[in-house]
């Protein structure tokens, strides 16, 4: 039986006609007929969070879980209140991730919005910044109104996936009484169609043949991507015949060490490309930032399918309103179809050559006891691993921590990398990790710094949690990366108030969440406690926390940088 408002069994029966399938729950009063729906509707599954501020998170995990682009819708689901504004570092990180998160938020009735009622706040438009749409739906009492109510369903869910995939927000106001269950079954779903995307028109793309006829030097340069199939679909087109420049947030094959090669490069204007085509998403790598900013004669063709425009280089001139991965075939097209002059041969070439001397440095390279050993230490046992099963990477999957983690990851991992990119905040990578692990049987693996994983703790108080999440905490006492950052040192305060240096672990957090704890405070058991982080099996979650010094590991990562190590 369902729910008696008929604005919660509309919306119910459109969530499920457009392809919901993981819906994360959290608890309340006023959300109750919500999550009594979507618990009673054989083709949801409920995944009950306490904290907003992680099953925000978990709904992103969830919704990476799913290969396929593009990615299916996942719904979130609040009471009224601020339980709304504990979702929004999430909602941030999936507005800029391009993720198609479906936030429901319960409400009271409008007359009681501002006159002193319980949990009571103008919640339309709460999150107006970081959604692509906002809609609160009627309670319906005719015809007229259930129709309304059903558009409006549509429309946010059509948003969610069109023109760019994106978070929205339905926002669903609920009369007293709250728990009456007597419908036998829902309404019939409406469902609109979106728009199908009309074939571009010709002067509309970029003539890339141009550049390859002439003789000129293009760099592709491709940013984070959700997909973590996009650059193996791309790859076999490239042939090596033009510079490709992306890392293990777009795909396995990525260029290790691009930031590293940067800093190894002599005679950079042998490297400046005469076009840029960009394809949107994060880059980790400053110093790459900051060098196509200073190629001051080269021409960006950007990806604006989306509708934004994005001047990252400072050298925009091209809007190509089509998708990354038609932009690069056309490029790579257009390098099949001309025959290559020695211009952009010799440059890629050069490219070519710089990126791989940047990997010898990494591979030869061994670093002491630290948290960069640990991370080396693991990925080597993971490339193993993969050696041994070529199918490995297919049942597995990597998420790192903001700050050092990720830029450590950047530098071993040959596999894609998962993270929380889109404003690059800490918060969240423990509960991203654990929505995806609950999504699948495969081994997913999270490796976090110590502020990220403190902060988000409350991942880990799930009952859903099985033994396939496994973590890998790296607790040097602080925030590592400041220990990093030229200049900060000259400050007084940089340990205590900037790095919130501590003396916490994670032997409570473990012990009250059934979590297996193992410890290394050495070589020796960093290396017996990764291989069992790796390959034991468990019924519960798994955590290796790595205890390092974080003077030694900035020394440790900053050496690699050093051409006279």
């Amino acid at each position: 039986m369902y729910s008696s408002k008929t604005n919660v069994n509309i919306l119910t029966s459109q969530l499920v006609a457009y392809g919901v399938k993981h819906v994360v729950v959290c608890p309340g009063s006023r959300n109750a007929p919500l999550v009594h729906n979507f618990a009673e509707h054989p083709q949801l599954l409920c995944h009950p969070v306490t904290d907003e501020r992680s099953a925000g998170f978990y709904a992103i995990g969830l919704c990476l879980s799913n290969p396929i682009y593009p990615k299916s819708p996942v719904a979130i689901c609040v009471t009224s209140g601020s339980a709304l504004m504990n979702l929004s570092p999430a909602i941030v990180e999936a507005y800029y991730r391009h993720l198609p998160i479906i936030v429901i938020s319960a409400d009271r009735p409008a007359q009681w919005i501002g006159q002193g009622d319980g949990q009571t706040m103008v919640q339309h438009g709460a999150l107006q910044n970081f959604v692509a749409k906002t809609v609160t739906l009627p309670e319906p009492h005719d015809d007229d109104e259930r129709w309304f109510c059903s558009r409006l369903v549509c429309e946010a869910m059509i948003r969610s996936q069109y023109p760019t995939l994106a978070p929205v927000h339905i926002n669903v106001p609920i009369s007293e009484p709250l728990f009456d269950f007597d419908e036998p079954e829902l309404p019939k779903a409406q469902k609109i169609l979106a728009p199908t995307c009309m074939e571009q028109l010709e002067n509309n793309l970029l003539n890339l043949s141009y550049y390859v006829s002439n003789d000129r030097r293009v760099l592709v340069v491709v940013g984070q991507r959700s997909d973590a199939n996009f650059a193996k679909m791309v790859e076999e087109q490239t042939n090596g015949h033009f510079v490709f420049l992306y890392d293990a947030l777009v795909g396995s094959n990525g260029s290790r060490g691009l930031d590293l090669a940067l800093s190894m490069m002599e005679d950079e204007e042998s490297y400046q490309p005469d076009l840029i085509i960009y394809s949107g998403g994060d880059i980790v790598s400053k110093r790459l930032k900051q060098f196509l900013r200073r190629c001051n004669n080269a021409q960006v063709a950007y990806d604006g399918s989306g509708g934004e425009v994005s001047d990252l280089f400072k050298h925009l001139n091209t809007i190509v309103c089509t998708d990354s991965l038609r932009i690069i075939l056309n490029a790579a097209k257009s390098f099949k179809e001309t025959k290559i002059g020695n211009e952009q041969q010799q440059f890629a070439e050069r490219w070519h050559s710089l990126l791989k001397n940047a990997e010898n440095r990494i591979d030869e390279y061994q670093p002491a006891y630290s948290s960069m050993l640990a991370v080396k230490t693991f990925e080597e046992e993971i490339n193993q691993q993969y050696s041994n099963d070529k199918q490995y990477y297919r049942e597995t999957a990597f998420h790192y921590g903001n700050g050092m983690a990720v830029r450590m990851a950047l530098l071993y991992a040959r596999h894609y990398v998962y993270c929380n990119r889109g404003v690059n905040g800490i918060e969240g990578t423990v509960s991203t990790a654990s929505g995806h692990s609950i999504a699948t049987n495969d081994r997913i693996f999270c490796i976090v710094g110590d502020l990220g994983f403190f902060y988000d703790s409350n991942a880990l108080w799930q009952s859903e949690l099985k033994g396939n999440l496994r973590i890998m905490l790296l607790n040097n006492g602080g925030g590592g990366i400041f220990q990093t950052l030229q200049g900060m040192e000259n400050s007084p305060v940089r340990d205590k108030l900037f790095a919130a240096t501590h003396q916490a672990t994670a032997e409570g957090i473990c012990l009250q969440n059934d979590v297996v704890r193992l410890t290394a405070n050495n070589e020796k058991e960093l290396i017996e406690g990764i291989q069992t982080l790796v390959n034991a099996d468990s019924q519960r979650p798994m955590l290796l926390e790595v205890f390092t010094d974080p003077k030694n590991d900035a020394e440790m990562y900053m050496k690699i940088y050093n051409k006279q190590q």
